[in-house]
């Protein structure tokens, strides 16, 4: 259970950012999503392939 505290004279705005957050951090949703379909082995391992290659490119092989 995420807690929020909201301190003396804080908005309603800062204190849902901050709730938002903490929720992003925990991976519910996230987990969620994956759940709602099953997704076999060897297509989630080409995906996690393509994703490296993909980061590889953009920061990975910067000629200096």
């Amino acid at each position: 259970m995420i807690i929020v505290n909201v301190k003396e004279n804080e908005s309603i705005d800062k204190a849902l950012k901050r709730f938002k957050k903490k929720f992003e951090k925990t991976g519910v949703l996230r987990e969620l999503r994956s759940r709602t379909a099953f997704e076999k082995p060897s297509v989630k391992r080409r995906q996690e392939i393509l994703k490296a290659v993909y980061r590889e490119r953009m920061y990975g092989n910067k000629d200096l």
